[in-house]
């Protein structure tokens, strides 16, 4: 329990420095304000120097904004006995002008915002999480990087007169084989290898990711987990694996509803006296697995309704009868509610879809919460 004699430490950390400053919240005022660098032993020694001049009973409380140095310096201190939090950006009061910004001022909102507890706390994940997340997301920046030289490869095509006529799809076996019989004049025919030697290298890595992620979705610490979430359709083990270490402990959203909100699914809305007007959703929060379920609701806006494939009936088998049902019950009623919305209520398909992605989320958290009866 922290009190008047608590040691509030905010921590404006960057790159190349931390800003720390200490709130007294007995006398309301910002002491020992202090510019270090990067590295978790100034802040080590910035906690001794105050406990010599207050006490070395006193408890401390730093606190820092999630931010471009991840868990990291959360761990280090824990590691040193320092007590830390993680504070999300968009819940940490504010105050004074915005027009004057500094570090010293940051750190001094920051040590307030601990002692007045304005703000919420982002969740730690575990270091073996944190791993996979980093993994899986590691595999997303090649899957970026393998659009893009798609796309320069067919700009190249493009501006030298290279034009497909063998079939209607780009990147088909088929298109490749024919990328690779082309014959530019001079340097050109050495740019164009180039580009489908960093193409082919490319789809070489992220097959072989592709393996290690289903392999790390059969560990004991996760097979359970992404067995059940791959019940639903269009989610699978890459999908589930993501969601899975990327949210934690489902339990810390108290209904659907509240997880829904932290992926920015829900509805901006702007409600006055009689009237309430919803607008797009929030994108507030986290962004990755956002993208990932409005994926999955256009595997859900095809296909026929009660209809299940070879593959999904593979992905479930193994799981309890109720697990199934679950799932049976979600897929059945999203596929519905989509060809509701596109076809009864004239919705556009992106807005279904993401209407969709929100319902979804309500079933997964369902699932990984146990409250599928």
């Amino acid at each position: 329990m922290f009190h008047f004699t608590t040691l509030f430490i905010g921590m404006d950390v960057h790159k190349e420095s931390f800003s720390l400053c200490y709130y007294d919240m007995m006398a309301n005022q910002f002491k020992h304000s202090t510019k270090v660098g990067p590295n978790v032993s100034y802040i080590v020694n910035y906690v001794n120097e105050l406990r010599r001049l207050y006490g070395q009973d006193a408890e401390v409380l730093c606190g820092y904004e999630a931010g471009c140095l991840g868990f990291t310096l959360y761990h280090q201190l824990q590691a040193h006995g320092i007590p830390c939090i993680v504070m999300a950006p968009t819940t940490v009061m504010k105050e004074g002008s915005k027009r004057v910004k500094t570090d010293k001022k940051d750190a001094a909102q920051l040590a307030k915002a601990l002692a007045f507890r304005s703000y919420r706390p982002v969740h730690i994940p575990t270091v073996e999480d944190e791993q996979v997340k980093e993994y899986i997301r590691m595999r997303t920046d090649h899957k970026v990087a393998l659009k893009k030289i798609k796309q320069q490869i067919l700009a190249f095509c493009l501006r030298h007169d290279f034009r497909y006529t063998e079939g209607s799809s780009n990147w088909t076996q088929k298109h490749v084989r024919w990328l690779r019989s082309l014959n530019p004049d001079g340097l050109y025919a050495e740019i164009l290898t180039e580009y489908l030697l960093t193409y082919e290298k490319l789809v070489d890595q992220i097959e072989r990711y592709d393996a290690r992620i289903e392999q790390l979705g059969q560990s004991d610490s996760y097979q359970e987990k992404v067995s059940r979430l791959s019940c639903f359709i269009g989610i699978k083990t890459l999908t589930a694996l993501s969601i899975v270490t990327e949210i934690g402990d489902f339990n810390r959203f108290a209904t659907a509803q509240h997880f829904a909100s932290y992926l920015g699914l829900t509805p901006n809305e702007n409600s006055s006296g009689d009237k309430e007007r919803r607008g797009a959703i929030t994108k507030a929060g986290n962004s990755h697995v956002r993208r990932l379920l409005i994926e999955a609701a256009q595997s859900l806006a095809k296909g026929t309704i009660g209809y299940k494939s070879k593959e999904l009936k593979r992905r479930q088998s193994g799981n309890r009868v109720e697990v199934i049902a679950y799932a049976d019950k979600a897929n059945e009623r999203l596929r519905r509610r989509y060809r509701t919305l596109v076809l009864g209520k004239n919705k556009k398909q992106n807005v279904a879809k993401t209407a969709i992605a929100r319902e979804l989320s309500g079933f997964i958290w369902g699932m990984m919460t146990g409250r599928i009866a």
